[in-house]
């Protein structure tokens, strides 16, 4: 296993830093814990908001199974797609309104998390879900939210996030507010053996993209960096072995871990221009967001690194390559290599034309992306032609 080397990087004295992380329990068999969060946080008739693929894995029935045995009238919801649309999360909101829900709890991935959270916000603010894109938007106090996720790598049970669909633009919104990051969440490694391969790899690469890109934000801090450099380390370590031996649990743990961990680096540093470009492929062409990730994330290191490949040195060390000892240029482009490696390893097309993107799409996907919330943390600025070169050199 790869070591992690502190970052030498310091605050600025006099700024304030602030971390935001939800009640967290961890460890295989844990998942029940998430009936005694609903019952503590006063809840009655708790929405257990899922998809078919974890009632087909039994998961939902065993969650459900031990909201009763609290005492408790669970109402399951899972009329939801991958890369929740601002419909679905409308319907979502009038079935928790039907059924007199009061707490709110998402078993899935990062795709039930975040329409979980669309609902939250609609209990409480009313509207439309598109109103309230942008940072602190929605200002009535939501509903408790606890979280139990299935896939390692979104962190969005731990992040102040939420992505949802524009459907009529074709792109994705970014919704952001600290009363978004959850009451409680529920890390049972168990959960993540029922994940089909491409899953595991997509929500891997995220995890590894969370890391990097919080490492390097121009929000990062003191806390945050720990976090991340652990992240990307026990990613680049764990991933591949995790697709060749699903059953085996300790390698589990550690991917749990290394999306906990991302998680609390990006939710807390924010992200960057991979994020802000993958969200909008994934809203144009409805693809797994993580996938989007591993194809763009080694070209975004080397645009970035061309500003300042610095903060590069730290990840490279956490990485245990050679190049760590050489220049931050020299660092910088081992890391981009090791990362577009492992999304190899993983089956990760090596472009985004593989994936339905074409040289007519770049202009409007350069446009929306500038206009990303992760792009103002991003450790460089990019104009729109930039921005479409950038693209195109992923294509």
């Amino acid at each position: 296993m790869s070591v992690s080397y502190p970052s030498t990087r310091t605050t600025a004295p006099g700024r304030l830093v602030k971390f935001h992380a939800p009640e967290i329990v961890f460890g295989i068999g844990s998942m029940v814990e998430a009936a005694h969060a609903v019952l503590r946080l006063g809840g009655a008739r708790p929405m257990l908001v899922t998809d078919p693929g974890l009632i087909e894995a039994g998961w939902a029935s065993e969650l459900e199974d031990q909201l009763r045995e609290q005492g408790l009238t669970p109402v399951v919801w899972s009329a939801l797609t991958p890369n929740p649309k601002d419909h679905e999360i409308a319907a979502g909101h009038d079935a928790y309104r039907e059924g007199e829900c009061d707490v709110l709890v998402a078993l899935g991935g990062g795709s039930v998390i975040d329409a979980t959270k669309g609902v939250a916000v609609l209990a409480a603010n009313g509207g439309n879900i598109l109103d309230y894109e942008g940072v602190d938007q929605a200002t009535s106090p939501i509903p408790p939210l606890v979280m139990v996720p299935s896939t390692s790598g979104t962190g969005a049970d731990v992040s102040q996030f939420c992505i949802v669909t524009d459907t009529r633009r074709g792109t994705k919104i970014t919704i952001i507010g600290r009363a978004l990051v959850p009451d409680v969440t529920v890390i049972d490694p168990r959960l993540l053996t029922t994940m089909p391969e491409w899953l595991n790899a997509a929500t891997g690469l995220d995890a590894l993209t969370h890391g990097i890109e919080a490492f390097v934000s121009l929000a990062h801090n003191p806390l945050t960096d720990h976090h991340a450099l652990r992240a990307v380390g026990l990613v680049t370590d764990t991933l591949v072995r995790t697709i060749e031996e699903p059953m085996e649990m300790e390698s589990r743990a550690v991917m749990a871990q290394a999306s906990l961990e991302a998680g609390l680096a990006f939710t807390n540093a924010i992200l960057g221009a991979a994020h802000a470009m993958s969200h909008q492929v994934g809203g144009l062409l409805d693809l797994p967001h993580g996938v989007i990730n591993g194809i763009l994330l080694p070209h975004v290191i080397r645009f970035n690194a061309t500003d300042d490949a610095t903060p590069f040195v730290a990840i490279a060390a956490a990485l245990g390559l050679e190049e760590r000892r050489g220049t931050p240029e020299e660092a910088a482009l081992a890391v981009a290599d090791r990362v577009e490696r492992l999304a190899r390893e993983v089956g990760v097309p090596k472009g985004l034309g593989q994936l339905g993107v074409r040289e007519t799409d770049l202009s409007r996907l350069a446009e929306f992306a500038l206009r990303d919330a992760c792009m103002s943390t991003n450790p460089r600025t990019a104009t729109h032609e930039q921005m479409v070169a950038l693209f195109r050199t992923a294509l």
